[in-house]
């Protein structure tokens, strides 16, 4: 990592990281160089304790997010996370898992991370304070009215994630901030604030800790229970999984002749017939249609697999599905 031409900074910088909360000395951990290991890590472990509590707190914020990120996917829109650092990789990580387990792909979810995608790797330098990069990722992403955008930062002050929620609210996008520090700028340019009130961090002011973790099981939570509500789960079966691997295969496999009640050999031959379109294989177990009628009958209710069941049925009443 290159230095800096000057380390004269800005005092002003300086006051205002000083007042976070995820600034301030943790009393628990003041004397942690001094400590054997096994104490340092209880200490960590007590201290990681307290951010499922913080997360709970803001599940009625959380759901809100959630309905947001649907209303926008069902009206064309997506949504994008945007952050630096330990925040932004959070980010990357969450759309990257979500094609496999729900293909889902970047038509409707991506993420932003300040620097581009060698900041997965190590820090680019200035890159959390280029505001007009910023802007600029989002242009060039066509952010517009329909979309959502989630902006991360611990402290809440990183101002590529500032500066891309003031842009989005300028367009008309709705804006999420995930923070953990209570009125920070980037909730100025929020209209959902997920406020995580992790607290003082084990290590003053690393937080890829406490904090991070918290962004972690939001993100993680948010994904999750749009999926479920756009009907990519079906019970608690991920039946939209692409399976792109020897385990996915298998898993894909196993979901067809749980929900479905087929042998090994019967899910194999119809996640063929389905070209590995698992929803598609149950509709059309479930229901005796072709694929490509399976296909129109999920189009048609919005991937929902026993509203699709619902709607082969009564076309098939009505003396329709043939022509379907």
């Amino acid at each position: 990592m290159s230095k800096p031409e000057s380390f004269k900074g800005e005092k002003r910088i300086f006051e205002q990281l000083k007042r976070l909360t995820t600034e301030q000395i943790n009393p628990r951990s003041e004397r942690l160089s001094e400590l054997p290991t096994i104490e340092i890590l209880k200490i960590i472990n007590d201290e990681d304790k307290k951010v499922a509590y913080a997360v709970e707190k803001a599940i009625p914020k959380i759901a809100e997010a959630v309905e947001a990120i649907v209303d926008a996917l069902k009206k064309g829109g997506k949504w994008f996370y945007v952050g630096a650092g330990t925040s932004g990789r959070l980010g990357v990580i969450d759309v990257a898992e979500l094609l496999p387990t729900y293909n889902i792909g970047p038509e409707k979810a991506e993420a932003i991370i300040a620097g581009g995608p060698g900041a997965l790797f190590r820090p680019i330098e200035g890159a959390e304070d280029d505001e007009e990069m910023a802007i600029r990722e989002l242009q060039a992403r066509r952010l517009n009215k329909n979309d959502v955008v989630i902006g991360i930062s611990a402290s809440g002050r990183t101002p590529f994630v500032v500066a891309s929620l003031r842009y989005a609210r300028e367009i008309g996008a709705t804006t999420v901030a995930i923070t953990s520090v209570k009125n920070s700028p980037v909730t100025k340019h929020a209209d959902i604030v997920i406020h995580l009130d992790t607290g003082p961090e084990v290590i003053t002011g690393s937080t890829r800790m406490k904090a991070a973790t918290a962004q972690k099981m939001v993100l993680t939570m948010l994904s999750t229970t749009v999926m479920v509500r756009l009907g990519r789960v079906k019970g608690n079966l991920m039946i939209s999984l692409e399976p792109t691997s020897k385990k996915l295969i298998e898993r894909a496999k196993r979901i067809i002749m749980m929900e479905t009640g087929v042998d090994y050999e019967t899910a194999t031959e119809y996640l063929e017939k389905a070209e590995g379109n698992v929803t598609a294989a149950i509709v059309m177990i479930k229901t005796n249609v072709s694929f490509d009628q399976a296909v129109r009958l999920l189009e048609a209710v919005g991937n929902m697999p026993v509203k699709a069941i619902q709607l082969a049925e009564q076309l098939r009443k009505e003396g329709k599905l043939e022509k379907f």
